[in-house]
């Protein structure tokens, strides 16, 4: 049991400190507004198909984690974050060519690495980032399965 004159700092430093969701609102809703935006990126590449699009944001999103990994520091976290970049990578090279739910799952499985790296605090800094990352995938992925269910005209 954690001695009561530490319970504040122990919280804290598992992100359940009170006050600790109101200081993630800001984060997750513009998470939604750029989600949203994701799923309709398309729209402004129109002389793209669709999943180029989707690819190359998945590709960006993958991009800016060794970024943070850089500033960061550690050898291990930059290592483990251009390992994880590099599956993502992948994903959306062969949701170019091959069938656009490799994104949807690769924009799933980014949100769930999100709330992984969220709760372990893997990547120290950016505290803010991963909830608001997950935001966008977890907002983005279904948005683009009802487009392809759909038949949506972005080029499938």
């Amino acid at each position: 049991m954690i001695a009561p004159e530490r319970a504040p700092a122990a919280r804290r430093r598992r992100g359940t400190a009170a006050g600790h969701g109101r200081e993630l609102r800001i984060p997750v809703a513009w998470g939604v507004v750029w989600g949203c935006l994701q799923a309709a990126s398309p729209l402004a590449f129109f002389w793209l198909d669709a999943a180029t699009v989707y690819a190359l944001g998945l590709v960006l999103i993958a991009a800016v984690y060794i970024g943070f990994a850089v500033a960061d520091g550690p050898g291990k976290v930059i290592a483990a974050e251009t390992g994880v970049a590099t599956v993502f990578v992948v994903i959306a090279a062969a949701g170019v060519t091959g069938s656009a739910w490799l994104l949807v799952a690769g924009l799933a499985g980014h949100g769930l690495k999100d709330l992984w790296q969220h709760r372990t605090e893997f990547v120290a800094n950016t505290r803010w980032w991963p909830p608001f990352c997950a935001t966008v995938d977890f907002v983005a992925a279904p948005l683009i399965a009802v487009t392809i269910v759909a038949d949506f005209p972005f080029g499938w």
